[in-house]
């Protein structure tokens, strides 16, 4: 008698193909788990490496370009030192150069050398704030507490002299808002010598730490040519070896007068741009010595030109751009003779850095994207504008 045998085949899931895997796409965000803010990250996985990752803006856009056009020369300062919320004081002094530029106006020496002063003072804060929060990301709590103790020294000095703890809105076209404060040096003195003295306790924690080099060495690799191909300027720039600063290489403010120590490393990986932030830190100190050092060898004087009671620039544009701590900043001002800009365009250091992520995250782990987004050390309002 014959047998009748059947042959059935059991489902093996919606979708699955046999002796193959498909690609997965992830979306990091628009909140994603770095916590840098509303940036997007839309990945596409083969296992747990990255095939191809694409960064998506925009989330927080604000138009800041457009409300430019309907404020007056004195109004746009307090809106433009807010794209970048760690960098504010350097972000107002773009739009103050620029449009200083075009009334062809002379600022007195007192307002160039304490200008130059509060903006490393800024750029100190800045760098401050991700060498705390960068080791917080990949798992070191630590550090931050020490980073933010610093912070609160130079916090309270800036506070002081302009009633602001992050958008200060103490430049002024023409200079600054006022005089600093009597005995302001002094205690600014004090308290970039107590920074400087501690400074070797978040190297020592951090630096010394086997377990944070062994996340950050050779991962997240950026070569020299993929930095010069998206624009990508600042700390993250000079990791990979491309030894270029505005303060040095053209001198704004009173920067050509002063020994600017340019810090580059060569490696292009995380680490390294740790490395260079760091280093950055005591740059900036010695550099705000000098400027304090300065100022106290100057005769009393104005501290700020006089201004008309409506400010017109006359027809024509012009092209401002500093070295601020996250990379090159830029505005670029056309004028019509009237008392708003007609149009000023803002070149912001985080968003040409975050470009490059496309090429820079393909080909690494997933378990180390968190580490490579926060060693780019951008803040997103500065993306997004």
């Amino acid at each position: 008698m014959a047998t009748v045998t059947t042959e059935r085949i059991v489902g093996i899931g919606a979708g699955a193909k046999e002796l193959a895997t498909e690609d997965m796409t992830l979306n990091i965000g628009p909140q994603h788990p770095s916590t840098h803010g509303v940036l997007r990250l839309r990945l596409t996985l083969d296992g747990e490496r990255i095939a191809s990752a694409e960064p998506i803006v925009g989330y927080m856009h604000r138009g800041a370009e457009k409300l430019f056009e309907v404020r007056d020369f004195r109004q746009i300062v307090v809106l433009a030192n807010r794209h970048d919320w760690l960098s504010a004081f350097s972000n107002e002094l773009g739009v103050v150069l620029a449009v200083e530029r075009m009334l062809g106006m002379e600022v007195p020496e007192r307002a160039v050398w304490a200008r130059t002063l509060l903006a490393e003072l800024n750029r100190v804060l800045n760098h401050l704030m991700f060498l705390g929060s960068y080791p917080l990301e990949v798992g070191a709590i630590t550090p931050i507490f020490y980073a933010f103790r610093e912070r609160e020294q130079l916090q309270r000095v800036m506070e002081e002299i302009s009633g602001g703890r992050m958008h200060y809105m103490f430049n002024r076209v023409g200079g600054l808002k006022e005089d600093l404060p009597a005995g302001w040096t002094t205690r600014a003195r004090d308290a970039i010598s107590v920074v400087r003295s501690r400074m070797s306790d978040i190297d020592d924690l951090i630096m010394g730490n086997e377990i944070f080099r062994a996340r950050t060495r050779d991962v997240g690799v950026i070569t020299r040519e993929q930095i010069l191909q998206y624009g990508v300027s600042g700390p993250i720039a000079r990791s990979a070896g491309v030894d270029f600063d505005l303060r040095r290489d053209e001198p704004y403010l009173a920067y050509g007068d002063l020994d600017v120590r340019v810090v580059t490393r060569s490696e292009g990986d995380c680490l390294a741009r740790f490395e260079c932030l760091l280093d950055q830190v005591h740059a900036s100190l010695d550099l705000a010595d000098a400027c304090l050092d300065r100022l106290a060898g100057l005769p009393p004087g104005p501290i700020n030109q006089r201004l008309p009671k409506v400010l017109k620039v006359p027809e024509g544009h012009t092209y401002a751009w500093t070295e601020n701590p996250l990379g090159i900043n830029g505005y670029y001002l056309v004028s019509r003779g009237e008392k708003t800009p007609w149009r000023l365009k803002l070149r912001s250091a985080s968003y040409n850095n975050i470009q490059v992520l496309s090429e820079l995250l393909p080909g690494n782990l997933v378990a180390d994207m968190i580490a490579i987004l926060g060693s780019m050390f951008f803040v997103v309002g500065d993306i997004d504008k």
